[in-house]
């Protein structure tokens, strides 16, 4: 497994569903003119291949092997064993399964592999999830996590998923909160030393430049 250090210059950006890490991770890579990677995305596709192929997610040892064996590519396109999966990992199914496969400690190690070399391949980069300052990337040179009010990021999530009503997303918000804070393997946490950003009053603009101001701080810009 290759070592990281903080010389990959590696941007790691965690939070809950709803705190604005996606939109933030995306534009920080943006401004960097550097690769940027979804994790989550990379579960959700493991949660897709489980349900696609009829395997109850929370099978773990069947889970793993489809985890371990799937081809995946996640960018602009989230590719899936040569399908083009990028709507279907956002599915309201999808969602509600990726806790499950997500705390799957096989598919967990598999992920991480893949996350560990994808940074290498890229010198770096800014990568989101939810452990990424804390277990994938601790030596990351910037960690940021972005929270914000349960009101807040369920108004925000709600607004994403047209398909779901206010209250069935803040109780699947509050649903993945304790699944993924509870977890055994990699739980939901902030790292030691990740900077906390409340983006409930902020808008998008004013976390990206917080973000740039951290990664001028750590000499990568």
């Amino acid at each position: 497994m290759p070592v990281l250090t903080p010389d990959n210059r590696v941007v790691a950006i965690d939070g809950p569903a709803g705190s604005g890490k996606s939109t933030v991770a995306r534009a920080v890579a943006a401004r960097l003119g550097t690769a940027y990677l979804d994790t989550g995305a990379m579960y959700r596709a493991v949660a897709f291949v489980a349900m696609r192929s009829g395997v109850d997610p929370e099978d773990a040892e069947l889970v793993g092997r489809l985890a371990a064996g799937m081809t995946l590519e996640v960018s602009d396109r989230v590719v899936v064993n040569g399908v083009d999966a990028t709507i279907e990992v956002r599915s309201p199914e999808v969602t509600r399964a990726v806790s499950v496969v997500a705390a799957n400690p096989r598919v967990r190690e598999e992920l991480v592999r893949r996350q560990r070399e994808w940074a290498v391949e890229h010198s770096g980069g800014v990568v989101e999830g939810r452990d990424i300052g804390s277990v994938v990337f601790p030596g990351a040179a910037v960690k940021v996590y972005l929270t914000a009010s349960d009101e807040e990021r369920a108004v925000r999530r709600s607004q994403e998923m047209l398909e779901m009503h206010y209250d069935e997303v803040a109780a699947d918000i509050a649903r993945r909160d304790h699944a993924d804070s509870t977890r055994a393997h990699a739980p939901l946490t902030v790292a030691e030393d990740a900077v906390l950003v409340d983006t409930t009053s902020r808008s998008i603009d004013q976390v990206v430049q917080l973000v740039l101001e951290l990664v001028a701080e750590a000499g990568l810009a």
